[in-house]
Formats: C-alpha cells, sequence, structure tokens
C-alpha cells in the first residue's frame, strides 16, 4: 500500500498528471486488489463462524421436529 500512495502521489504531482488518475491509481491498484486479499483471508473465519451457528441451531432443537425438548407443562401433583 506504500508504494501504491507514492504512485498515486507521483501521479498527482505530476505536470502531466491528474488528480483523477492518481484516485484510479490508488483505487486500481490499491483498494481494489487489497479488498480481495482481505476477503479471501477472512474466508476461513466466515466458514467457522458459519459452522458454529449451525451448531447452536442444531443443538437447540435436538429432536429435529421444531419442538421444544422436555414437557411444558409440569405434571400434576397428589396432595397426601
Amino acid at each position: 500500500m506504500f508504494v501504491v500512495i507514492l504512485m498515486a502521489a507521483a501521479e498527482a504531482m505530476s505536470p502531466v498528471g491528474t488528480l483523477l488518475g492518481a484516485f484510479f491509481t490508488l483505487l486500481l491498484y490499491g483498494i481494489v486488489p487489497l479488498s480481495i486479499v482481505l476477503y479471501l483471508m477472512a474466508t476461513p473465519a466466515r466458514r467457522r463462524a458459519r459452522r458454529a451457528a449451525e451448531l447452536m441451531a442444531a443443538s437447540a432443537q435436538p429432536d429435529g421436529r421444531g419442538h421444544a425438548s422436555g414437557d411444558a407443562v409440569a405434571p400434576e401433583r397428589k396432595e397426601a
């Protein structure tokens, strides 16, 4: 990124360069490739988070029928 910033600065300060050219230099040589690299590097973390969310959802409904496990109503007590 340091080199890309220097390239953009050289483009902006050059007698034949423009600020628009410096902007596109920064965008196309720096920001877009960096965003792609960061996206690819974050893939394992996203995959782990998705699997953890799936495990949490699966543990909330252990029987797979979508109902809460156990009795929702307490059993009736007999009086002695």
